[in-house]
């Protein structure tokens, strides 16, 4: 990233406005996201979306926006469980998460503007970022208003509360970023993002 980047306290101003939401930059040291990078990269990823994914925990139903019994995929891999363990552990989220995917992102993709599947998943969302920055759009879907929030390496937003229920979030499909007058080139980029499971049958 540039030297001159946005300031993380700018950026905190702006998620001020999506009640609910917390940014947490260098969540993670420079050898975590090293060490996490390699273990991701060790597994086999699917090629069912247009970005590749790995799902742990509990295999999520993209089309129906489901989860039931039958897609239990059995306990996240070590490396999950000591982050899952540490989000619980610092209150980031109530309940220890027991589902993860992981989303890699190629310049020019990203994902729709969307709301996790609220009978689905517990009241808390979580998403750490490896590799490169990217702009991650927050839209409320009672007044359109939007805000844009640079997600940096290492950092990690805790998506709850209002967050969670009235404002949807997404990346646009773009290999350039443009935040605070700056232009970033997106790289390879990682997402982890970290639930609870409502263990039921459900679909929206």
């Amino acid at each position: 990233m540039p030297n001159n980047q946005p300031t993380t306290l700018n950026l905190k101003h702006e998620l001020m406005k999506v009640r609910g939401l917390k940014y947490v930059p260098e969540f993670l040291t420079e050898v975590e996201h090293s060490y996490l990078w390699k273990e991701i990269n060790k597994e086999p990823w699917l090629g069912d979306l247009k970005r590749r994914v790995q799902h742990y925990g509990w295999k999520y139903d993209y089309r129906s926006r489901a989860i039931n019994y039958s897609m239990y995929l059995g306990e996240l891999p070590a490396w999950a469980q000591s982050l899952a363990r540490r989000l619980y552990k610092d209150g980031y989220i109530s309940e220890l998460p027991d589902q993860l995917i992981v989303n890699e992102y190629q310049p020019g993709q990203g994902i729709a503007n969307h709301i996790d599947c609220e009978p689905c998943f517990g009241d808390t969302v979580i998403s750490i970022s490896l590799g490169s920055p990217c702009v991650m759009d927050f839209i409320n879907t009672k007044t359109k208003e939007k805000v844009d929030a640079l997600l940096e390496p290492r950092s990690l937003v805790v998506i709850a509360g209002e967050s969670r229920k009235i404002w949807t979030h997404g990346i646009a499909g773009r290999k350039l970023d443009i935040f605070g007058g700056l232009k970033i080139d997106r790289r390879l980029r990682i997402s982890l993002t970290f639930r609870k499971v409502i263990i039921k049958t459900c679909s929206v």
